[in-house]
């Protein structure tokens, strides 16, 4: 037996994908194969393999204890529409090219229609104290539902009106508010644009002050959580050179929005002092300052000398006190 998983009819957009799911079982284990029919009157199956269109096809098959498959298709064109069809056979002769086999080929479809993406014009515009996102849709392709804002995963605001137009409204400075907002039109299939919020790095210290002990690793670090990314993080000491990566006892970490910088065996005549990490994308550039302290490693012994002198100066005070004292009269 042989049957797909995925619905059996699909709508998408251009340049979306699709994915179609087939499983079979049977003994021995079945093959399994995709074809495709299109939608013209005069076209004819032919079958899908690994690679096709321009290596847009993506078959993925397993054959353990029954055999799966999974044909994923990339950056969909109207081309694309038709039906898919999934086929499973465990015929010996399944292949050959004068035999018929004996046993049918199991069949199961799926029908993918494919609309072309209708046009999107997202705009921000800044107002005093706020900002306002819109997005307006061009000959919609259906019905349109409501709309809702998101910022990843999160959902802004959610409306259930018919217009094409769509906006949303935040209070405040766009460096407080940067990143990538959606506006999702509720249609079938679901269509949506980006609007983003870019701004120079806007860069903090994760502590404006950090010490370390003599001979340790000091670590410091710094972020920026803006939009775009930051592509470049560079750390200076004292505003002088910059601080070359895996130089000496410096070594730098930086991945998207954070860097970090260890100093090895810290030395309180080199290490104290300032050091700036700087942020620079496409926007512009931004930084902060962290100040290092390095201390002695006898730091911490200095308490504990204070506490032994207080509590030597105490005894000989009240030991000088007794010496000194009259000695009580023996009462009759």
């Amino acid at each position: 037996a042989g049957f797909i998983k995925s619905p059996l009819s699909q709508k998408r957009l251009t340049q979306d994908s699709v994915e179609l799911y087939c499983e079979a079982i049977g003994n021995p284990i079945p093959e399994i194969q995709w074809w495709f029919e299109g939608n013209d009157p005069n076209e004819t199956y032919a079958q899908l393999w690994d690679g096709a269109r321009q290596d847009r096809v993506q078959i993925n098959a397993t054959y353990n204890l029954h055999s799966t498959s999974t044909v994923s298709i990339a950056n969909l064109s109207l081309d694309d529409s038709g039906m898919y069809e999934c086929r499973a056979s465990n015929d010996p002769d399944r292949n050959h090219l004068s035999k018929s086999p004996k046993v049918k080929w199991i069949r199961s479809q799926a029908n993918v229609f494919v609309i072309e993406r209708p046009n999107i014009i997202a705009v921000m515009s800044v107002a005093p104290g706020k900002l306002i996102l819109s997005c307006n849709m061009s000959a919609p392709h259906g019905p349109i539902e409501g709309h809702e804002w998101m910022r990843g995963d999160k959902t802004l605001q959610t409306d259930t009106e018919s217009s094409a137009f769509t906006s949303y409204t935040i209070e405040g400075k766009m460096e407080e508010h940067s990143g990538v907002y959606d506006c999702v039109y509720k249609t079938n299939p679901v269509v949506k644009a980006q609007v983003n919020i870019s701004v120079a790095p806007q860069v903090v210290a994760y502590k404006k002050s950090e010490h370390g002990n003599e001979g340790d690793t000091g670590v410091l670090t710094c972020k920026s959580p803006s939009f775009p990314p930051v592509s470049t993080w560079t750390w200076y000491k004292n505003e002088r050179e910059p601080i070359i990566n895996a130089s000496g006892r410096y070594i730098i970490k930086s991945s998207g929005n954070k860097t970090e910088l260890r100093i090895l065996k810290l030395s309180i005549e080199e290490d104290t002092g300032d050091y700036h990490c700087n942020a620079s994308n496409t926007f512009g550039f931004g930084g902060a300052t962290v100040n290092l302290r390095v201390r002695s490693r006898l730091a911490a012994l200095w308490p504990f000398l204070g506490i032994v002198a207080e509590v030597l100066v105490l005894v000989t005070i009240i030991f000088i006190y007794e010496k000194r004292r009259k000695p009580d009269e023996v009462l009759d």
